[in-house]
């Protein structure tokens, strides 16, 4: 379960998951926060972009690189500069590497979560693809995958 200004909840059956809602804040400084956090290809990444889609690229990396960690049960402790997700906006979601062991990032399976506008989300599961559905309640979002 996670929360962002309403709630979204993960259920698998013998796999981790980790899940993500963010709110797309324009008070952040998203290019001071990125070169603390991020890794160094991620920052070069966002840096490259044009300015205004770097705000939106932002919160997709956020996202993905938090629902990763959410889903290995490890909280906020793993350091967030240590693995790499995509985050060019029309990409899809992906976790591009793991260090130091970069087989870890092979076992994992990103999402990008539909959401109303003004939101990303992101899911991650353990595992090869499988089947994800989407709903809203009380009814249906979406089904995919």
């Amino acid at each position: 379960m996670s929360h962002s200004r309403g709630a979204l909840y993960a259920v698998t059956r013998d796999r981790e998951v980790g899940i993500d809602p963010e709110f797309i804040r324009r008070d952040l400084e998203v290019d001071q926060i990125a070169e603390r956090f991020f890794s160094r290809r991620e920052t070069a990444t966002l840096r490259a972009l044009p300015t205004p889609m770097r705000e939106y690229a932002f919160f997709l990396c956020w996202t993905r690189k938090e629902t990763y960690i959410k889903a290995r049960g490890e909280g906020l402790s793993p350091p967030l500069d240590q693995f790499d997700v995509s985050l060019i906006p029309g990409e899809p979601a992906a976790l591009l590497s793991t260090h130091p062991d970069s087989s870890e990032a092979l076992r994992w399976l990103l999402e990008e979560l539909p959401l109303a506008s003004g939101y990303v989300a992101a899911l991650a599961l353990e595992g090869c693809r499988g089947s994800l559905s989407c709903r809203q309640w009380p009814g249906p979002l979406q089904s995919s995958v």
